[in-house]
């Protein structure tokens, strides 16, 4: 029960409770599908079959019942984790954790709850609504954290943050994917989803110890990064990354570069094009990464860890990341298309690599498909954890202790394989 909703004598919330709930429910659908700027009172009142000033009369501004969806969604996610945590073992309760969000697609597409709310421009908010939801979030992400037990030491510490992260972003990225399976398959999407999360790829006795590929002046930062078209390019990535599509304005694009917003208009007709030209250079850098593995020698095995450890350390150290992956859900629907039909393609080419390695098994056999949805959500997260990333006095140590968990499972030891 959240604290946005009173009860009455039987436990359940009441009139005023349920019509609060209901209207946070619909501003979370905005939200997540018409970023901050498209959740409007009006929008609210429409959905909910109200008139705007009964809207009002819940939540007299807009930013108010923005932070009430947050909210609503972190005390969700903190009941959720608390589940788990009730339970004995770390793998009983990640378990539970991907089951019972796996389980929540299942009842919001029967309309029995409403929408999780996308985090990623909860950082636009005031200053003291954002300092009360920072501390929800981070309280949520120490419980999720909780779940492989207390750490024995420094390392040991930032292996679990880095799963916790991992676990975090994969259910946020769930909407992304999961329509694309009947409810009646969820079952067995929740058993190969913890397949490949409790026991990763390896096989027995492989070690971690990948490939520099060649060619990486092809999608590593050079003389691009310091073009003028180059640093629109690295500051909006970042941005949206960092606020998400919606929370990323022209202002923000233009103060981070200290210009001005002509000298954007001057290079750019508008926001939309520089957001597109983002995702088509993060999606070409990744592809052309992912050809160079292909054409590495080595089994396949060594093709997945090569690629993972280059992709990782862009994530980490490149001044141009990638663009985040869960950004996809905020682009207009008019030219999400074109950007879902290169998130495909390139899902797609993970799930052949992993095939072909299952044909000559040099990786453990799972759902090539989940696999690789699981892949897109860890590589693409890791720009958020660049600060913890320089905890490591060697970039390369930063790389194999985030990529464990993908590929050895969330439960080992780093010391596991060597």
């Amino acid at each position: 029960m959240g604290s946005n909703e009173r009860e009455d004598d039987t436990g359940e919330p009441d009139r005023f409770g349920r019509k609060k709930l209901g209207i946070i429910h619909a501003a979370t659908t905005l939200l997540n599908d018409e970023g901050i700027k498209g959740t409007t009172f009006q929008e609210v009142a429409r959905l909910v079959g109200l008139n705007t000033s009964s809207i009002t009369y819940y939540f007299r501004r807009k930013e108010q019942l923005v932070e009430a969806v947050y909210e609503a969604t972190l005390e969700r996610m903190a009941a959720m984790a608390d589940e788990a945590l009730a339970l004995p073992t770390p793998r009983e309760r990640v378990a539970h954790w991907v089951s019972t969000h796996v389980d929540l697609r299942n009842s919001i597409r029967r309309g029995e709850q409403g929408r999780i709310a996308v985090l990623s421009e909860m950082r636009t908010l005031p200053e003291d609504m954002l300092a009360s939801l920072n501390e929800r979030y981070v309280d949520l992400f120490r419980r999720i954290r909780g779940f492989f037990g207390d750490p024995a030491n420094e390392a040991e510490k930032r292996l679990f943050t880095a799963r916790a992260h991992i676990l975090l972003e994969i259910v946020f990225w769930l909407p992304a994917w999961t329509p694309l399976y009947s409810s009646r398959d969820f079952p067995r999407v929740k058993a190969q989803l913890m397949n490949v999360i409790g026991d990763g790829m390896a096989l027995p006795g492989a070690r971690w110890s990948p490939q520099v590929l060649d060619g990486r002046d092809r999608w590593r930062t050079s003389e691009q990064g310091r073009s003028p078209q180059g640093e629109f390019l690295r500051m909006a990535t970042v941005m949206i990354n960092q606020r998400g599509y919606k929370g990323a304005s022209v202002q923000s694009i233009a103060s981070g570069l200290n210009v001005t917003k002509g000298s954007f208009y001057h290079h750019h007709e508008a926001k939309d094009d520089l957001v597109l030209q983002c995702f088509e250079n993060s999606y070409e850098r990744l592809s052309s990464v992912q050809l160079a593995a292909l054409g590495m020698d080595g089994d396949g095995w060594a093709r997945l860890t090569g690629t993972i450890a280059e992709l990782l350390d862009l994530q980490f150290n490149d001044p141009t990341p990638l663009l985040r992956t869960a950004a996809l859900q905020a682009v207009p629907l008019e030219r999400r298309a074109v950007v879902l039909q290169r998130s495909e393609r390139v899902g797609r080419r993970f799930s052949g690599m992993l095939v072909d390695a299952f044909a000559e098994g040099s990786i453990r056999i799972v759902d090539p498909l989940i696999a690789a949805q699981v892949l897109l959500a860890t590589l693409n997260a890791a720009y958020e954890m660049r600060g913890w990333s320089q905890q490591f006095d060697d970039p390369a140590e930063a790389v194999r202790c985030y990529a464990w968990s993908f590929a050895y499972g969330m439960f080992p030891g780093l010391d596991v394989a060597g």
